[in-house]
């Protein structure tokens, strides 16, 4: 599979690797192999003509760009293939020759292959994912009391802990892990139907035949054919590009925080990376920047796999084309986006000086809920919010802290003089204010981790 500068700038040796042209040329021949023996076994054809094609499958003796020449003028790769393959075999056993790809089609050598190269593709992913959730798992536990500030709107809201927030990125990779596994169970299954998918030409010894290359293939053995049902297979896809819009979610916060004007969160930097050819002072989150490419990037990819399930009749004209065209690329996407995450996370910086001065520097503003609902107890809510929102416009305005203008409110006012005003500085205290993100955070991040396979 050819791919652009840019496509290698934002994936992986290794993920690039698994949908090559080389791979998926030798997992087409892999099928044609374990067609052979599997009709041997079931007496369809002899054991010397399935040795003499199993010989011949090696992708090294394929000519990729003929190859590619002659499946435009065919329509499909598979055409060319079995017919270079027939030669090759010829060349050993001529009888033999003759019985290459029998009883299959086409569609059934591509989807198969397919379903062997992402095999491959989905162990990447699942290596990297787990590393990953180490990283996060490990970081939260970590900060669990350590103050930070919860933005909504992407403004400043309240103070919350770090693990608290560290455990929202973590839970949806847990899951992403999970329904990964559980797609890949239906959707790699062995492709085998022949012409129109009845497995006409084998006979009663074609659900046989299918259930032996299955096996040999390490694949699932499919209740019928697919080759216009594609629920199974999109759906699969489809959680990969969820996998995706999470890690774009984790790489978009960490690109904030680490904002200099905010400078909560650095990425690793040295040796040139997230470097500038003009700004010499430059720290480019690079990981947060290949992870938000693929975030963007995913959902267009995502919609093609659904658009093409529209497959006429038996075999589908340009749709099946499409998908196949399409499938590796948010393969391509995640595991860049997950690898460049994985970079940023082995070193990250966290800076929780930076963090507590963040919150310093609003002058207690984030702590107005909690003071609104300690003064309700003593006046009612909507009086405590009438008097919290006077004193914050009166904090904002004179530069004073909320807790000093709320502790001279509370003197003059002789409804709220029974309070005890020594309180107050609990409810500024940003530790103290971790403390129900801290209960929540260590439960979910103690089920998370026993969720992790």
């Amino acid at each position: 599979m050819a791919v652009s500068l840019f496509d290698t700038l934002l994936s992986t040796p290794d993920m690039i690797a698994a949908f090559d042209d080389a791979a998926f040329i030798q997992a087409m021949l892999d099928f044609e192999a374990a067609l052979a023996a599997a009709q041997a076994d079931e007496g369809l054809l002899p054991r010397a003509a399935a040795q003499a094609i199993a010989a011949a499958c090696r992708a090294d003796r394929i000519d990729t760009a003929s190859l590619v020449a002659a499946g435009r003028r065919s329509g499909t790769l598979a055409v060319p293939l079995v017919k270079e393959l027939t030669r090759l075999v010829a060349e050993s056993d001529k009888d033999a020759s003759t019985l290459v790809h029998w009883g299959s089609t086409s569609q059934d050598v591509q989807d198969s292959a397919m379903v062997l190269v992402t095999r491959t593709a989905l162990r990447l992913l699942d290596d990297d994912l787990a590393v990953l959730c180490a990283h996060l798992l490990k970081l939260g536990e970590a900060h669990l009391a350590t103050p930070v500030l919860a933005r909504t709107l992407l403004q400043p809201a309240q103070v919350m802990g770090f693990g608290f927030k560290v455990a929202g990125w973590l839970a949806p990779l847990v899951r992403a892990r999970a329904r990964l596994r559980d797609a890949a169970l239906d959707a790699l299954q062995l492709q085998l139907g022949g012409a129109v998918g009845t497995l006409a030409v084998m006979g009663e010894r074609g659900p046989a035949v299918a259930h032996r290359m299955a096996q040999a293939l390490g694949l699932k053995t499919p209740a019928a054919t697919w080759h216009t049902q594609r629920d199974e297979w999109v759906r699969l896809g489809l959680e990969v590009a969820l996998l995706t819009g999470s890690l774009g979610k984790i790489a978009a916060d960490l690109a904030l925080m680490a904002q200099g004007e905010v400078g909560e969160l650095a990425e690793p930097s040295g040796g040139g990376r997230g470097g500038s050819s003009a700004m010499p002072h430059k720290r480019n989150p690079v990981s947060s920047m290949i992870a938000l490419a693929a975030a963007t990037r995913t959902p267009h990819h995502a919609a093609t796999l659904l658009a093409a399930m529209g497959q006429q009749h038996e075999r589908g004209l340009g749709n099946w084309q499409a998908e196949l065209a399409e499938w590796p690329t948010p393969f391509l996407s995640a595991h860049g986006a997950l690898r460049a995450l994985n970079d940023a996370f082995d070193g990250l910086t966290v800076d929780t000086v930076r963090m507590r001065a963040n919150i310093d520097a609003l002058h207690g503003l984030v702590s107005a809920e909690a003071l609104s609902i300690w003064l309700a107890g003593a006046i009612g809510r909507p009086a405590a919010h009438a008097a919290v929102e006077k004193m914050t416009q009166t904090a904002v305005a004179e530069g004073r802290h909320l807790r000093d203008v709320a502790r001279a409110a509370i003197a003059a006012d002789p409804a709220l003089a029974h309070l005890d005003a020594t309180q107050l500085d609990a409810i500024f205290d940003p530790v103290a204010a971790t403390a129900p993100a801290q209960r929540l955070a260590r439960q979910r991040l103690a089920a998370l981790k026993q969720d992790t396979p």
